[in-house]
């Protein structure tokens, strides 16, 4: 790819091996077409979309178990769409959204890689609107929680995207906001449970790591 170092590896989620393209890297900031002052990213945070993180596998397994039925299911800030990819290949009605100019680009590529079908993708402020995008009985996210503003754009988010009877599936490495996300999120219906996990081999109980659902209308 032009003006990035990049590589392909391969990864075990589940029964299933993917090909992955992800940057070499997170010192890699290359924007001559003005991309990242357009949306908003600064130099620093521009090349965090495009790496393999562990609570991305943690959902990305997560992915490979839960029932997906007949539910419409969006991959909140998709990066390079790991789990996209999961849900993909066993079937799933999957769409993949992301803020980043070059997460669509990335998610082509790595949908083409595993021999799959073009993967839907929305350019998807938080912030919003976003009417193309429609509404969903799942959506599922990881990390997504590191800045002050982000628990009440996410929870808005998801409030304009969610369907009246909805589950929230979100991997977190223990991120201080999530508290913040939670309340938001029960005051819109929302019942929170939780399963603290390793993400990384160097994770040490007691676990900080989880894997958070939130549900809401479940019978």
């Amino acid at each position: 790819m032009p003006d990035y170092e990049v590589e392909t590896v391969t990864l075990r989620i589940g029964s299933s091996d993917y090909r992955i393209r992800s940057l070499v890297d997170l010192r890699q900031f290359s924007d001559p077409d003005g991309l990242a002052e357009q949306a908003g990213i600064s130099s620093a945070a521009w090349p965090i979309f495009g790496v393999v993180w562990p609570s991305a596998l943690a959902i990305a397994a997560e992915m490979a178990l839960i029932p997906i039925d007949a539910r419409r299911i969006l991959e909140v800030g998709c990066g390079i769409g790991l789990s996209s990819l999961v849900l993909k290949q066993r079937g799933a009605d999957i769409t993949a959204c992301d803020h980043h100019p070059l997460a669509g680009e990335f998610l082509r590529h790595n949908s083409d890689l595993n021999g799959l079908s073009p993967i839907a993708f929305h350019n998807a402020p938080w912030a919003g609107p976003n009417p193309l995008l429609g509404l969903f009985d799942l959506i599922i996210g990881s990390d997504l929680l590191y800045e002050r503003d982000h628990p009440r754009l996410l929870a808005g988010f998801i409030a304009a995207h969610a369907k009246p009877r909805a589950q929230v599936v979100l991997a977190d490495p223990g991120r201080r906001l999530c508290g913040q996300f939670s309340s938001a999120m029960a005051k819109q219906g929302y019942a929170r449970t939780e399963k603290r996990m390793a993400f990384a081999p160097s994770d040490i109980a007691p676990f900080r790591s989880r894997i958070m659902s939130f549900v809401r209308g479940a019978n």
